[in-house]
């Protein structure tokens, strides 16, 4: 059986049946296979059923639960300014949240962007703690350096790797990290799992943005390449017997696994 951790809050003690009618409406639900498509479109909740946020209100307070700092707000007009999407304010609490948590000292992540995310992870930190950032693009990491640096963080705390994800990984030290955070090409979120294995030490924590892709992974008519990479992280994370892990509707979505 798969170690996924699934959060849940039940209004009956036993297991409910959550299948869908051929109209749409929900009977209550078993949980559907990790990873594939389901059409929750026409779902409704009775006092029978799993409790479940459904207004945009909720979710929009949920999102911005934890305000933002200055330093984040000119971080994330600059990655307006390049056409860069950083990861949600949501998320970046959570990988703030996340680590703390586990004390962490050594990060890695894929996707630099404009530091949002990075300055996110550093503020979690062990405060001798160092991120390494990845990116393609050597103007976004120009742009996170001020970030780092205009947010009070030394040089020392960070180093930023130009270059593709799926490069740089492999030169990087196996069990080194505490954390890894992917938020890159999507279409090799498949890959970077291979590599984070590696990467992250027993008990650390890795943490997939963009899990939930806009809305298209829980819609079966999308297809996409992107969106079906991301299904097959899921089913695949879902299914690892080294892995606890977890779905966070937070932002677009943001798959964390613990290496047990």
């Amino acid at each position: 059986m798969p170690r996924s951790l699934t959060l849940h809050l039940r209004e009956r003690t036993e297991q409910p049946d959550c299948s869908l009618q051929s109209d749409g409406a929900s009977r209550g639900c078993s949980l559907p296979d990790p990873g594939a498509p389901h059409d929750y479109a026409g779902c409704t909740t009775s006092s029978r059923e799993e409790p479940i946020i459904t207004t945009a209100a909720s979710l929009a307070y949920a999102e911005h639960y934890r305000p933002e700092d200055d330093h984040l707000a000119t971080a994330r007009q600059r990655a307006v300014d390049v056409g860069v999407v950083p990861i949600g304010s949501g998320g970046g609490a959570m990988l703030t949240f996340l680590a703390s948590t586990i004390g962490a000292k050594a990060i890695v992540e894929i996707g630099s962007g404009t530091g949002v995310s990075g300055l996110c992870l550093l503020r979690g930190m062990q405060a001798d703690g160092v991120l390494t950032s990845v990116d393609l693009e050597a103007e976004h990491q120009r742009i996170a350096r001020e970030v780092f640096t205009e947010a009070g963080f030394a040089p020392q705390r960070f180093r930023l790797i130009a270059g593709a994800g799926l490069e740089v990984m492999p030169r990087l030290t196996d069990a080194a990290y505490d954390l890894v955070f992917l938020d890159g090409d999507k279409v090799e979120y498949g890959e970077y799992l291979d590599q984070a294995l590696r990467l992250v030490r027993p008990g650390g924590v890795i943490v997939f943005d963009n899990a939930l892709w806009h809305d298209r992974v829980a819609d079966p008519s999308q297809r996409d390449p992107e969106t079906a990479a991301i299904r097959e992280l899921l089913q695949h994370v879902a299914n690892d017997e080294r892995l606890r892990s977890i779905l966070l509707p937070v932002g677009d979505g943001l798959l964390a696994a613990q290496l047990v």
